[in-house]
């Protein structure tokens, strides 16, 4: 039977309604493809302990798709510069890094990789005391895990830093322990490369004797190239297990 005029335009509304409301689900999906563009070819980030590039994503990411931050932390580094580095959490690198720390990323820049990536991460540099931060116990066993946005063989080096650290002052690499804690190349990959799912993940132990605030600084070194990746993962060694604080 055929359609009245009015059926056909309530059958167009519905379409166009169900259109609409598909999108709006899959938009956050469709901010991470918008916003990582194609100028590196690898990517990942810590997830446990987070970083502070995807504890902030995470926690700040609305319904919508949009950045809404409640940490105030967060909210200085989106007005600083804006909602890019958000979705692009997984892409603090430097493609001429080689693996160069000390001497190469300047004091006070050490958790945006330096200046010479493709987003601007400087808002994550801000010296304070009330980023995201993960609960962990020193000396303890934990299963760590980066994400691997894209995969690729290499090794990640894990500095912690020294008694007295003072998340209020600008980190440099004098606020660091000399030598890595923990030093890991290739460990398994599991999860779907290329989504919140894939991730490297290896077991280790924490360092011993340490209390109170701290950070977890890792550089990701690729083997293939001289991509190197630099995050910071801000801890608190207080008898947890992996629990996130949102301050």
């Amino acid at each position: 039977m055929a359609l009245r005029p009015i059926d056909r335009s309530l059958r167009r509304h519905r379409y166009r309604r169900g259109t609409l409301l598909a999108l709006l689900a899959a938009l956050p999906g469709l901010c991470l493809v918008f916003f990582t563009g194609g100028s590196a070819s690898a990517h990942g980030a810590p997830m446990e302990p987070g970083s502070r590039t995807y504890l902030c994503w995470q926690h700040s990411l609305s319904d919508t798709g949009e950045m809404k931050p409640t940490n105030p932390a967060c909210q200085a580094a989106l007005d600083e510069g804006g909602a890019t580095p958000f979705y692009n959490w997984f892409a603090v690198l430097r493609s001429d890094g080689a693996g160069r720390t000390e001497g190469f990323i300047p004091d006070g820049e050490l958790c945006s990789g330096g200046t010479g990536g493709p987003y601007d991460f400087t808002g994550f540099n801000q010296a304070r005391e009330d980023w995201p931060y993960t609960h962990l116990t020193s000396g303890a066993e934990m299963e760590f895990s980066y994400n691997a946005w894209a995969a690729h063989p290499g090794t990640f080096r894990l500095y912690v830093t020294k008694d007295g650290y003072d998340p209020t002052q600008p980190l440099g690499w004098g606020d660091l322990e000399d030598e890595p804690f923990q030093t890991v190349t290739d460990p398994p990959l599991s999860g779907d490369v290329g989504s919140i799912d894939g991730k490297y993940t290896w077991s280790g132990t924490l360092p011993e004797g340490k209390e109170g605030r701290h950070l977890i600084y890792m550089v990701w070194e690729r083997s293939d190239s001289a991509e190197t990746f630099y995050s910071c993962s801000d801890i608190a060694f207080d008898g947890g297990s992996g629990e996130v604080t949102i301050p």
